[in-house]
């Protein structure tokens, strides 16, 4: 997959040839970012709604608590599964026509799980999250191969764009619930923001021809599974996600059993996403110019560190610091997505080296919103599921480390 770099309209000179830069040029290069960034802003309301919801859901459904461990668990087997498939799909169908399906079926899925009992439910948002994985995958090489000049401000952006959406999916579902009348209006109002990326991406796919349309096959025999770096950075990702979707499926639970009302509870989990935005518009781009970004990662880290550590002694004490030095740490996901696209030298790479850290990191954190519920019931109690996740961070700031170190798989 290649991109001719002088079609760029964000890139600077490159090779001793100054680009002219068109209005032509330089409008399709905004229409792609801007579909990037409202395709971003889908990947987190379908999941990040659920949580301050859940306890309605349980209610009106009459499920357990092992249907509601399920219902959080199956975002990241979807994202497994699904990631480990869109390589191959980009290469059939041509990454804009992939994103566009991607788009198409997470639409689809969110109108599907409001309309029925705890199976449709099931059902559908294992058809959302499959249109979610798809695009996780395939957004970082359209940054690398469309944007390769800008990669840590594009990541930093589109990053940024998926937190904000976390955090109106937590904090404006429960509103929305009610505004309409309960939560299957609340949750399906979000097909509408699909609707529009999806149109904004075909324009952008169409319309500009500046997105790649296929990932290259030249060496795609290639496999990443004899790559020590390839499976740090793997593992680096995997520990995050591990340690966001089970924060973004109980911490409101959490909160809510140490007092916090519901609403405020589901305000306090938006927070915790967008104090995120200005870490990924920021910290993303200064890591990437850096030779490392292994001090990042740490840093960043040991404030989750912090604000879990709190919620399991004091909860009740400052559920505000707790949140947000939780959201800081969540927050090195954005660097998660830069060391991926930074760690190959090719978009092929890249679509590759996506596809594994998401595929099998993914797998790995679908463990955790499950074991989070499961500790939970057989403890009796919070402190015993976030101390698991303590350990966990400190596992992460070794892998973190490790793969913030400049090669190249």
């Amino acid at each position: 997959m290649r991109v001719e770099h002088r079609e760029s309209a964000l890139e600077p000179e490159l090779d001793g040839a100054v680009e002219i830069r068109t209005p032509g040029v330089v409008a399709a290069g905004a229409l792609l970012a801007i579909a990037v960034v409202l395709t971003a802003f889908n990947l987190r309301p379908a999941i990040t709604g659920v949580g301050p919801m859940l306890e309605e859901m349980r209610a009106d459904l009459g499920v357990s608590v092992v249907w509601a461990g399920v219902l959080t668990t199956l975002p990241t087997l979807c994202f497994a599964g699904a990631g480990l498939a869109a390589p191959l799909l980009a290469r059939r169908a041509g990454i804009g026509a992939a994103i566009s399906i991607a788009l198409a079926t997470l639409g689809a899925g969110l109108v599907l799980r409001v309309l029925d009992g705890p199976a449709v439910v099931l059902g559908g948002t294992l058809v959302a999250t499959a249109g979610i994985a798809l695009v996780n995958v395939l957004i970082p090489v359209v940054i690398k191969d469309s944007f390769p000049a800008r990669i840590g401000l594009m990541t930093g952006v589109y990053t940024a764009a998926l937190q904000g959406g976390g955090a109106l999916g937590s904090a404006v579902t429960p509103q929305l619930g009610d505004a309409f009348g309960g939560w299957r209006p609340a949750l399906g109002s979000w097909v509408v923001l699909a609707v529009v990326a999806l149109l904004a991406w075909i324009l952008a796919a169409r319309g500009t021809g500046r997105t790649p349309r296929h990932v290259d096959a030249a060496d795609s025999g290639r496999s990443l599974l004899r790559s020590r770096l390839a499976w740090v950075v793997t593992g680096f990702f995997g520990l995050q996600a591990f340690y966001a979707y089970a924060a973004m499926g109980w911490f409101p639970q959490v909160l809510m059993d140490a007092g916090v009302p519901r609403d405020e509870a589901g305000l306090l989990m938006g927070l915790v996403s967008l104090i995120a935005v200005p870490i990924s518009l920021f910290v993303a781009p200064m890591a990437a110019r850096r030779r490392g970004q292994g001090t990042w990662i740490v840093t960043l880290s040991v404030l989750g560190f912090a604000g879990t550590a709190g919620l399991m002694l004091a909860p009740s004490w400052s559920p505000l610091l707790w949140s947000l030095l939780a959201g800081l740490g969540m927050s090195v996901f954005s660097l998660a997505l830069t060391v991926i696209a930074l760690r190959a030298r090719t978009g092929a790479d890249t679509a590759r080296l996506s596809g594994m850290a998401q595929g099998f990191g993914y797998l790995f954190a679908a463990l955790g919103p499950f074991l989070f519920g499961l500790l939970h019931d057989v403890a009796g109690g919070w402190p015993v599921p976030l101390a698991m996740l303590l350990v966990l961070l400190v596992v992460q700031m070794v892998f973190g480390a490790l793969a913030g170190r400049r090669r190249f798989v």
